[in-house]
């Protein structure tokens, strides 16, 4: 054929392909009869014990605390081990220099242990009776299961006991 040369009752293979996949969703064939196909694409699923609705409220909780308190909240959600609070010390020094002003929330579900460590300047303004607290609000929401809500509660009651950051 000719270029500029029409065609009238002859149907190439492209056309066929093209009508074919017509009712296909998301199949196209290329000029060159290559078949082109649109898949939906599927994040891997968070690998842990939460789902991303769930993380999104463990770090808002994050987020608030550190924003109304001034103070550096982290949570540590795994094994302890048989020395429970040294386990947690080493891992509140593991934050480096801003460990002084970081309270850090250390739960082994396994294990049954809760364990909360502030910082000197942390400390100051988090006595250990408002971590008795959160620690016993926590337990209360293990028991029924709610993890993340436990976690999401206690932050809540450690930046209450903690109060706003100081204005300098």
């Amino acid at each position: 054929m000719a270029t500029g040369d029409t065609t009238h009752g002859t149907t190439s293979s492209t056309d066929v392909a093209l009508r074919e996949n017509e009712s296909e969703y998301g199949v196209a064939v290329t000029a060159s009869g290559r078949r082109s196909v649109a898949k939906m694409y599927e994040p891997d699923r968070p690998n842990g014990p939460f789902g991303a609705v769930q993380l999104a409220r463990l770090d808002e909780a994050l987020t608030l605390a550190s924003r109304e308190t001034g103070l550096d909240y982290s949570v540590y959600l795994g094994e302890l081990g048989e020395d429970s609070r040294a386990t947690a010390e080493k891992l509140h020094e593991s934050i480096g220099e801003g460990a002084t002003n970081a309270v850090l929330v250390a739960v082994s579900p396994g294990e049954r242990r809760i364990e909360i460590v502030t910082g000197a300047q942390a400390f100051e303004r988090l006595p250990d009776r408002g971590a008795k607290l959160a620690v016993a609000s926590m337990v209360a929401s293990f028991k029924e299961g709610d993890l993340v809500g436990g976690l999401v509660n206690a932050l809540r009651m450690l930046s209450d006991q903690a109060g706003p950051a100081p204005k300098h």
